[in-house]
C-alpha cells in the first residue's frame, strides 16, 4: 500500500491482506538501515489472522521517498501521520530497536492513539559506541558488516556458529547494503544518531498507561537484557517475554517472536463481533 504523508510516497507493507482499519490495527517499525521486510513473517502472521497490519518503510528507507529523519521525536510525529494517512484511528505500535524509540515517543505524544505498546530489543538509553557511530559517517559498509555480525547470535564467536546463522546474516547484510545504496548518503549514521541523541526515553516510558510488552533477545548484543532494565522499570507495568536469539530477534526467533506479539495483541486489541450471515 502506497500514502503520501508529509508532501512524499511512503510505502507500507500489510501483510499480503488489504489494509482494513476497521479491523484492530498493528503497525510494526523497523530499525537503523532497515526495512518492513525485517517484520516479513510476523507481518503476515497477524495479517492472516485478522489484524489490519501496517509496515511501513521509514522516510528514506526502502521504498519509501522523502529524506530520512534525523530525530526519533520527527519519526514518532512521522508514525502517526502515517496512521492518519491510512485511517487508522488507534493502533497496536511495535517497533524494534530504533522503531521501539519511535513507537514509545509516539505512545508518549499521542497517547489517546495507542491501544498498547511493544518494544522489541530496546533500551534506554540507546547510546551506539563512538566507533560504530564514525565508522557508520566513515566506511558504512565495514559498519554493515559490524551489524550483521553482532546482531545474529548464532554469527558470534564460538562454537555455535553455524550454516543457518550465516544464512541469516548474510540475508541481513545484503538488506543494509540496499538500503545503502538506495537512500541518502550515510542513512546509517542519520539512524544511528537519532538513536545516540534521544533523550527523552525515561519520561517517554513513565507516562506511558497502556498495556506494553518488551521482547528481549537472551543473547542480543546489540542492546543487552540487562541494559533494558531501566526502560522496563520506567514504564512499571510492562510483560517481558525473552526470546533465545540475538539482536535480529524477528529473523533468528521468528516464530517465538509472533507467538509473543500475538499473545499480547489478543489480549490487548478488542475485536469487532463477528458480522451476523446474510439471510
Amino acid at each position: 500500500m502506497r500514502l503520501t504523508v508529509h508532501s512524499h510516497q511512503v510505502y507500507c507493507y500489510t501483510g499480503a491482506k488489504p489494509f482494513d482499519p476497521t479491523l484492530p490495527v498493528i503497525m510494526l517499525l523497523h530499525g537503523a538501515q532497515n526495512d518492513h521486510s525485517v517484520w516479513a513473517l510476523q507481518s503476515r502472521a497477524l495479517a492472516h489472522r485478522g489484524y489490519a497490519v501496517l509496515a511501513p518503510d521509514l522516510p528514506g528507507h526502502g521504498r519509501s521517498g522523502g529524506p530520512p529523519l534525523a530525530t526519533v521525536e520527527a519519526l514518532a510525529d512521522w508514525a502517526l501521520a502515517v496512521c492518519d494517512a491510512a485511517g487508522a484511528g488507534r493502533a497496536l505500535l511495535a517497533g524494534h530497536s530504533m522503531g521501539s524509540l519511535i513507537a514509545l515517543e509516539a505512545a508518549h505524544r499521542a497517547p489517546q492513539r495507542v491501544s498498547a505498546l511493544a518494544l522489541l530489543g530496546a533500551t534506554y538509553p540507546m547510546k551506539v559506541a563512538d566507533a560504530l557511530l564514525e565508522t557508520a559517517r566513515t566506511d558504512p559498509q565495514a559498519a554493515i558488516d559490524m551489524v550483521a555480525a553482532w546482531s545474529h547470535a548464532s554469527m558470534l564467536p564460538g562454537p555455535s556458529t553455524a550454516g543457518p546463522g550465516i544464512s541469516v546474516s548474510n540475508t541481513a547484510r545484503r538488506l543494509m547494503q540496499r538500503m545503502a545504496a538506495r537512500g541518502a548518503p550515510q542513512l546509517f549514521h542519520t539512524d544511528f544518531a537519532a538513536c545516540n541523541a534521544y533523550a527523552n526515553g525515561e519520561a517517554a516510558a513513565a507516562s506511558i498507561a497502556c498495556p506494553a510488552l518488551c521482547i528481549l533477545g537472551r543473547k542480543d548484543m546489540m542492546t543487552p537484557p540487562r541494559s533494558a532494565a531501566p526502560l522496563i522499570a520506567a514504564l512499571g507495568h510492562a510483560k517481558v517475554v525473552t526470546v533465545d536469539a540475538g539482536h535480529a530477534m524477528m529473523t533468528e526467533a521468528p516464530d517465538a517472536v509472533l507467538d509473543a506479539l500475538l499473545g499480547f495483541a489478543a489480549l490487548t486489541l478488542e475485536r469487532s463481533p463477528p458480522r451476523a450471515p446474510d439471510l
